[in-house]
């Protein structure tokens, strides 16, 4: 099968070498400009024996890569899960490297379990317990310490309620190292006991040393525990036994900002302003808007850019459909593909600084809908945004355009219509401001009336007669529709526009059930729909319509009225596939508006690629008081 070029296709990354298992790509960009990645890594699967860490060096921003340096051993206990802290210049050992990661010093081969997933009592995947501990290199990983120190962690309740009282602990680490008012601080997810989904309770701390960058003996390192207390971060009232993965940044007050993953199908946050020692009550994060983000039980990460603005990492589906499934502590696991983005940016509160969050971009997918994306970094170098992530048996490097976060971080105040590819547009009052957009980008202006002229769509497919097979070339293109509507009756099954042959060849978009609208694709061969979330039309009342077909993870996508939809409380799903196997979707020279809705379809614009959730929102904010003068606000 021949693929054309997608830079959110993650197999068009750069490939990290590793073992068989890959996990956790994380990098630092040592004194000498290069970049450093540790990865835990193994010749079986997660958790099996031999999994180990190793630290491997890139010059080149990730096209090349050194031999793999041990930084534990592959014949010695499971080592696993390194996270690494950078000296920066200044301090007495600038340049030196840490690598904290877990051990299973004593060589541990089993520990009690729950009988519900382990049958005869006891768990024999040994990768997330024992000790924490670092090693250091003074040579910017090329090579490291002989020796490995423990770092003390606080017994806390959840370790003392385990099988083994806290003598044996429990603990893994995927959130990265950051420095602040002078101190080094590690995150740490505590785990209270092993059964089904693995891990049955967690909740996160903080490790804290105050002298870590100024210690030249790694003997004399100092920590503290935080939260203060007996209980870390955990899941917002009323939520479920998971909160872990808590992943770190620090605000421009020097505030500190974590978000971490729940069974409770969103993810959580939580603010510190006393650095570290207490934190604000959890809550589920949400949108600007107030909307809450969905999210599986996955790694969701955020960093903060050198523009003093934020990324957050997450996949963008969940609600109660994960806390209702009845075995959400592995159903939860699933559907880490695609990855979205969102931007942040601060805006002051009466407490300080918080983080408002745009609405999400995709960013990397897979073709498989099962290959799970995760454990990602975020590597910046010369205003260019380098973003590395596994699927637990490949790692990569992928650059991420500048352009697309930018959009991220300028949404909130985007109101332009986007103009690239645009083919189609069909006049809407005022008739002037249309007819100046026409002129303007040298589009024809179609007649009035209830069918326009149709322009040809992109395919999604062909026969690739490069190969010597002529088998399938994926050609990942698209189309997008924008439409202003405003529907006298909701009644399921209005025709708003159509370019189908009598066949059926083409596209539909129409009323459904539920004030939703949906759009149905069809080749003669293979018919796909998907609707809008339901309740968002409302009859005698003026709506903006975008929807996606975005033919590089072949994922539909609506957005209503400036609002992309995630599913709400209806559905888990608010994005839906669509065939690998749709050819496309062009059908008659046509485009017919719906006779139904005649009168009351106010514009169309088509665009034969998709249209990102940032020019979807700009295109809304741009017409709104154009379409409906009586609106005073978006």
């Amino acid at each position: 099968m021949s693929q054309c070029q997608d830079w959110r296709d993650i197999s068009n990354g750069l490939v990290i070498p590793t073992e068989t298992y890959s996990d956790q790509p994380y990098i630092v960009r040592t004194d000498d400009g290069a970049w450093l990645c540790a990865v835990t890594t193994g010749t079986g699967h997660e958790g099996q024996g031999g999994q180990h860490v190793i630290a491997i060096r890139s010059s080149d921003q990730g096209r090349t890569w050194s031999a793999p340096v041990d930084v534990e051993p592959a014949a010695g206990p499971e080592a696993s899960y390194a996270v690494l802290l950078k000296v920066p210049r200044g301090h007495p050992t600038a340049g030196r490297v840490f690598a904290f990661y877990n051990h299973n010093t004593d060589n541990v081969r089993e520990v009690v379990a729950d009988r519900s997933a382990y049958p005869d009592g006891f768990c024999r995947r040994v990768d997330s317990l024992g000790h924490f501990v670092f090693r250091i290199s003074d040579d910017g990983g090329k090579s490291w310490s002989d020796r490995r120190y423990d770092v003390p962690v606080r017994l806390m309740e959840v370790d003392r309620q385990n099988p083994y009282g806290g003598e044996l602990r429990f603990f893994w680490n995927v959130g990265k190292p950051f420095i602040h008012s002078g101190h080094a601080y590690v995150s740490l997810h505590k785990v209270g006991g092993f059964g089904e989904g693995f891990f049955t309770r967690s909740e996160g701390v903080l490790l804290r040393s105050s002298n870590l960058l100024a210690a030249v003996d790694p003997e004399s390192i100092e920590w503290d525990t935080f939260p203060e207390g007996d209980v870390g971060l955990r899941t917002p009232p009323g939520g479920g036994p998971i909160a872990e993965e808590q992943s770190y940044v620090v605000l421009s007050d020097g505030s500190l900002y974590t978000v971490y993953r729940t069974i409770d199908g969103h993810p959580a946050e939580a603010y510190s302003r006393d650095d570290g020692r207490n934190w604000t009550a959890p809550r589920y994060k949400a949108y600007a808007d107030g909307r809450l983000m969905k999210h599986p039980r996955a790694a969701n990460f955020v960093w903060r850019c050198d523009n003093g603005k934020y990324l957050y990492w997450f996949h963008n589906h969940g609600g109660r459909f994960i806390r209702e499934h009845p075995l959400r502590r592995t159903y939860a696991y699933e559907d880490r593909n695609p990855v979205w983005l969102s931007g942040g940016i601060e805006v002051d509160s009466p407490d300080g600084k918080v983080i408002e969050w745009s609405q999400p971009e995709i960013v990397l997918y897979d073709d498989d809908p099962y290959i799970r994306i995760s454990y990602p970094d975020l590597v910046e170098e010369g205003g260019r945004y380098f973003l590395t992530e596994t699927q637990k048996a490949v790692a990569r490097v992928h650059e991420i355009p500048a352009a697309l976060l930018e959009s991220l971080w300028e949404q909130g105040q985007g109101a332009r219509v986007a103009t690239d590819s645009l083919i189609l547009e069909f006049p809407s009052a005022p008739a002037e401001a249309m007819e100046a957009r026409h002129r303007s980008t040298n589009l024809p202006s179609p007649p009035r009336g209830a069918d326009v002229q149709m322009p040809p769509l992109p395919p999604f497919l062909q026969r690739d007669t490069q190969s010597r097979d002529f088998g399938t070339s994926q050609l990942r293109q698209g189309f997008s529709l924008d439409v202003w509507m405003r529907p006298t009756s909701l009644i399921p099954g209005q025709v708003i526009l159509d370019n189908c042959t009598p066949e059926g060849l083409g596209f539909c978009l129409q009323t459904a059930s539920g004030g939703r609208v949906e759009i149905l694709l069809n080749d003669g061969r293979t018919e796909n729909r998907w609707a809008s979330d339901p309740g968002q039309l409302e009859a005698g009342h003026t709506h903006h319509v975008v929807v996606s077909v975005d033919g590089g993870p072949r994922i539909i996508s609506f957005v209503i009225d400036g609002i992309l939809n995630d599913g709400g409380g209806s559905r888990q799903f608010g994005w839906g596939r669509f065939s690998p196997n749709l050819r496309g979707a062009g059908g008659s020279g046509i485009l017919r508006v719906g006779p139904s809705l005649l009168g009351e379809v106010l514009s169309v614009r088509l665009y034969n690629r998709y249209l990102l959730t940032s020019e979807a929102i700009g295109n809304y904010r741009a017409q709104l008081v154009e379409v409906d003068p009586g609106t005073t606000s978006v």
